[in-house]
């Protein structure tokens, strides 16, 4: 199995041109991974509780528009 340290080595070694393709296949690898898990929790119901408080402190008056 690879290590952490021989991967920073590996991504430190990447030339210029190289190293933009790894970043923006990582970012894209990276939101995907996010939004994976942002939808596992909707679904589980793990953000419920968030969006309840949210809507409460809304309907209270206290929240603010963005």
């Amino acid at each position: 199995m690879i290590k952490i340290r021989e991967i920073e080595k590996n991504i430190a070694s990447l030339p210029p041109k190289k190293l933009a393709e790894f970043r923006r296949w990582y970012e894209r690898f990276d939101a995907a991974r996010w939004d994976k898990q942002f939808e596992n929790d909707v679904i589980t119901g793990k953000l419920d509780r968030v969006a309840e408080k949210a809507m409460e402190a809304y309907k209270k008056g206290k929240s603010k528009e963005l």
